[in-house]
């Protein structure tokens, strides 16, 4: 999983593009928007799943699909 120090960039860029599309706030979007380039290289594949083609890319993707929005 990522680390608690990838969690803090993530919310660093959140932050940072909702204020650059001049949002005063940060949506589920902006974090989504985010995640695959804050994540992707924090996520470390098992061998298990390199063998069945799984990236990181894929996870993450699919942790965004099933989480709920508030």
């Amino acid at each position: 999983g990522a680390s608690p120090r990838a969690t803090i960039y993530l919310q660093q860029a959140a932050r940072a593009l909702a204020f650059l599309q001049g949002e005063g706030n940060v949506f589920p979007n902006d974090v989504k928007q985010v995640a695959m380039d804050i994540l992707r290289h924090r996520i470390i594949i098992t061998y298990e799943a390199e063998a069945e083609n799984i990236t990181s890319e894929d996870i993450i993707r699919r942790i965004l699909d099933t989480v709920p929005v508030p």
